[in-house]
């Protein structure tokens, strides 16, 4: 909540309960000052609605803790039911894709936007057929067909048809872990470091031997 808008809710407060406001000027600047201090957090809406909730069931003086309190349990409800969805962004452009994620995830809690839940897995008996034969035949890459909307990732593959992001940064200067760019200094190198695609390439060599 703003801190000029605390005034105006302790006086809205104040009408069901007169108690929580105070008389004295000076006190009246401190109380504005430490509920400002306690309600940073929390949009003036969802307070006000504390509030009402509060004196529906309550004679007591409501503290600024109170909503706090429940603003917190509010935002752990909502993100404890929420799955991050993929975004809408390349998923090699780790930056945006981070980007977009942390707003997603602001969003919803800030109520903004409503949960994404998981689906529940159904009911069924186990998997049929050999699971490490079938993990063989479908292999650690996306099939090639997804390329087309992977445009980032398709200009990094080598000849062999190897991503280089795909296992860490052997240097030493670097040392980048899976899936992030190579770096130099704190600037993301455009192309991956040799050793990286060498290191890549001999992977995929021993996983296919």
């Amino acid at each position: 909540m703003e801190p000029e808008l605390i005034p105006q809710f302790i006086a809205e407060v104040a009408l069901a309960d007169p108690r929580v406001r105070r008389e004295d000027p000076i006190e009246r600047r401190a109380q504005a000052h430490m509920w400002a201090g306690i309600l940073t957090d929390v949009p003036y809406e969802a307070a006000v609605r504390y509030v009402h909730e509060h004196y529906a069931r309550s004679q007591w003086p409501i503290l600024p803790a109170d909503i706090a309190a429940r603003w917190q349990a509010e935002v752990r409800d909502r993100m404890n039911r929420h799955a991050d969805p993929a975004p809408p962004v390349d998923p090699d452009d780790w930056q945006a894709y981070t980007e977009q994620l942390r707003a997603h995830r602001t969003a919803v809690a800030l109520g903004h936007t409503a949960p994404v839940e998981a689906r529940q897995l159904t009911s069924g008996g186990p998997a049929d057929g050999d699971v490490t034969a079938t993990v063989s035949r479908i292999g650690r890459y996306m099939p090639a067909e997804f390329d087309q909307w992977r445009p980032t990732r398709r200009g990094r593959l080598t000849t062999t048809g190897t991503d280089p992001l795909s296992v860490p940064c052997p240097w030493d200067a670097c040392r980048a872990p899976a899936g992030q760019p190579c770096r130099i200094g704190r600037r993301a190198r455009t192309t991956p470091h040799p050793s990286r695609t060498d290191a890549a390439s001999g992977q995929q060599q021993r996983e296919t031997a």
